[in-house]
């Protein structure tokens, strides 16, 4: 079975020991980004609480940007939530509605596929209008991480207030660390099957899905990097960092690091699970075995469709 080589998306950064960058220091070996991962003394960076009901404080409530006093309890919401889930029911359910919708043979087909996992998931929690629940977690998937501008701030704090409207009766925080697993499956989850969609057409048809998209995490991931910030001195890929200094932690380099798969440029049909890109430690993913089905689900679906579906995912 010969499979492709993937070179790096531009931007990627060659590996090699910590390095200070514009934003802090640059971490890229694998061995160096799982160590910062997995360091109780690297922790996420601060965020800025805001009035219950705005973007501010989904991101302040969520477990995704919680100090790690407050990370576990708020982990076990989102766990909890996701242990009702039967990842194989998940599949089965994004491939049907994957299935209806390239059924209606709509030009925007393909793109309408991108948001089949979105919807079976704000489903399956509870939301009340799917559709709609879709629509504004994308609004506050583009203002979630800080830094964003004030007007996609503003759409934001409009789109939580109506996902809260839409999240069946809870505790706030309980609602907010539910809805966060909506913002963080809505753009990462479409990017992978965009991503696999895409490669698809470079490898074999008898290679598996659950292959495809190991593969296209490592070599493609949806989130290129996390941050951490250094609570003390430390010593990480045998640079000296200081307390309070920045690392990014580069997963698109780290899973195409030499020094742990070889030709690592190259599709594998054996796909050794080392990507980081679903994170390690105390903060790995919880939802990686539902994300992984729910893009399943879809990708399966879009393999064998016709041509002309597939091609319309380029536009």
């Amino acid at each position: 079975m010969r499979l492709p080589t993937i070179t790096a998306a531009p931007g990627t950064p060659p590996c090699g020991p910590p390095a200070l960058g514009d934003d802090g220091w640059v971490v890229t070996r694998h061995a160096d980004v799982l160590a910062a991962l997995t360091d109780s003394r690297c922790v996420v960076p601060p965020v800025a609480d805001g009035p219950e009901g705005s973007v501010a404080w989904l991101r302040a409530s969520v477990s995704r940007f919680s100090p790690p006093d407050r990370h576990a309890a708020r982990q076990a919401v989102g766990v909890a939530a996701l242990d009702a889930l039967d990842p194989r029911e998940l599949r089965l359910a994004a491939a049907r509605l994957t299935e209806r919708i390239l059924g209606s043979s709509s030009e925007e087909s393909v793109t309408r596929a991108r948001r089949v996992p979105l919807l079976v998931l704000a489903e399956r929690l509870g939301l009340a209008d799917p559709a709609a629940a879709a629509t504004e977690v994308s609004a506050v998937a583009a203002a979630y991480h800080p830094g964003a501008d004030a007007a996609a701030t503003r759409r934001a704090d409009r789109a939580v207030a109506a996902l809260l409207a839409l999240s069946p009766p809870a505790p706030a925080e309980v609602t907010a660390n539910r809805l966060g697993l909506l913002v963080q499956a809505a753009d990462a989850t479409a990017g992978l099957i965009d991503a696999a969609v895409r490669h698809g057409r470079a490898v074999p048809d008898g290679l598996a899905t659950a292959t495809l998209l190991a593969e296209v995490l490592r070599l493609d991931p949806p989130v290129r990097a996390t941050r951490r910030v250094a609570t003390c001195a430390l010593n990480l890929g045998g640079q000296g960092v200081r307390a309070g200094d920045r690392l990014v932690l580069r997963f698109d380099a780290a899973n195409r690091d030499p020094a742990v798969i070889a030709d690592p440029d190259r599709f594998r049909a054996d796909p050794a699970g080392m990507a980081l890109t679903f994170g390690a430690g105390p903060r790995g993913c919880p939802g990686e075995r539902h994300a992984l089905a729910l893009a399943t689900g879809v990708v399966d679906v879009l393999r064998h469709a016709s041509g002309t579906l597939i091609e319309g995912s380029r536009r």
